[in-house]
């Protein structure tokens, strides 16, 4: 009996105890499911997270004062003095690297909008930026334009509103351009809607007015204002290189003393993101270990199966062997009735743990992540299915394939 011979007898059992297989084949599924499905749900929500720090650009880095005590060498050390408009001048003008620098800073976080009878929450953020503000934090204005450098020099009392700013107040049922809304006791007209740009914070990116950054220091008053200077290089592979340079201008424009730590904090676009990298994948390592623990228990299920299936079938052994069956081919027989098993089950599980892990991380990102098809993850939960078919086979088919056949026939 040749190999040939041997599949197409496999085959016929497998579809002569078609219950058995389904239900066998469903454990497989079941376990493969897991695995696949945690894997691809945490594949997905990294696309989301990655996608939202897209909207931020991996290759910007921010210069701001740290405002809570921190420890360095064991030593509990003061808040930075906040970074003054005169420091962010100072830095924009000397910086030497080829990039993009926007000033910015934030006058109030509570602020409220009014139009006529509409208000918004007391929950928007009203920052004073520059031209280059929108482009660098990765912002699109959707209808009307920036902020010009015309607004920037006479300190006009301009705004660009964000989308749940702009929806709130006219409710799309008024062109927001051009309108007058009040802001912090002071009129300003709109001259531009940013896109829905969502993120991380659960849509805060949407709840801002931008006003021009002279007009912001004058509505601030007498409270300090501290200002954020990012910049934006042409591409990832200049940040380094760049963040050392606006370490060394900042430093001069701070006065800090040499042998002194820094009076401020670089915070680089990329690190939150190689962060985030980094625990989905401890995440990925806890989801292979669920998933691998679940196929456990179905190989052991499927290994029980397959002992049944040789005690049922003796007397059959007994008939093959004495036509002529060699141990080798009746091991053969019953380790690919076990891996035919493990692979319809490993089919359904990996269709089934795309659906489910896609489901779940969509849920999670709020759509924002796409369909992730994984194909690493897919081959992984074939080849899994391969070796538990043989590690589930491997003993009741040398078992079988070392029944006596005189005996064998004896059987009822």
């Amino acid at each position: 009996m040749n190999l040939i011979e041997n599949i197409r007898e496999g085959l016929r059992s497998i579809a002569g105890n078609r219950l058995r297989t389904i239900l066998t084949s469903l454990i497989i599924a079941i376990g493969i499911t897991s695995l696949v499905g945690i894997l691809t749900a945490i594949d997905g929500i990294q696309n989301s997270v990655t996608s939202s720090f897209a909207g931020l650009g991996a290759n910007t880095f921010s210069l701001v004062a740290r405002q809570d005590a921190f420890r360095r060498g064991g030593r509990t050390q003061r808040q930075d003095k906040p970074i003054d408009y005169f420091d962010a001048v100072q830095f924009k003008r000397r910086f030497p690297y080829n990039a993009t620098i926007a000033l910015s800073a934030a006058v109030t976080g509570s602020a409220q909008a009014k139009y006529g009878s509409k208000k918004t929450n007391p929950n928007v953020l009203l920052i004073g930026g520059d031209d280059a503000y929108l482009s660098v934090k990765g912002y699109t204005v959707q209808s009307g334009r920036n902020l010009a450098q015309n607004d920037l020099t006479y300190a006009l009392n301009v705004a660009v509103i964000g989308s749940e700013v702009a929806s709130t107040l006219f409710e799309r049922k008024i062109d927001p351009l051009n309108q007058l809304i009040r802001v912090s006791g002071n009129q300003y007209k709109v001259v531009g809607v940013l896109a829905k740009k969502g993120g991380l914070t659960g849509g805060g990116d949407d709840r801002i007015i931008l006003i021009p950054l002279d007009n912001a220091r004058a509505l601030a008053g007498s409270q300090q204002l501290t200002f954020d200077i990012t910049a934006s290089v042409p591409t990832v592979s200049d940040q380094d290189e760049a963040v050392g340079e606006a370490r060394g201008t900042m430093r001069l424009v701070r006065r800090d003393p040499l042998g002194q730590p820094d009076s401020f904090e670089i915070q680089r676009a990329d690190n939150l993101a190689e962060k985030t990298a980094t625990i989905t994948g401890y995440l990925r390592m806890g989801g292979f270990g669920i998933g691998f623990i679940t196929l456990l228990g179905a190989s052991i299920a499927l290994l029980n199966i397959m002992l049944v299936s040789v005690t049922e079938r003796t007397r059959e052994i007994g008939i093959r062997k004495s036509l002529g069956a060699t141990p080798k081919r009746i091991r053969e027989q019953f380790l690919i009735e076990a891996i035919v098993i493990c692979l319809l089950g490993g089919l359904g599980g990996v269709l089934l743990g795309l659906g489910v892990g896609n489901l779940i991380a969509s849920i999670i990102s709020q759509g924002t992540g796409g369909f992730v098809v994984p194909w690493a993850w897919m081959g992984l939960g074939l080849v899994v299915c391969i070796t538990v078919g043989l590690f589930a086979g491997i003993y009741p088919a040398v078992r079988a394939s070392k029944l006596d056949p005189i005996e064998a026939l004896r059987y009822e």
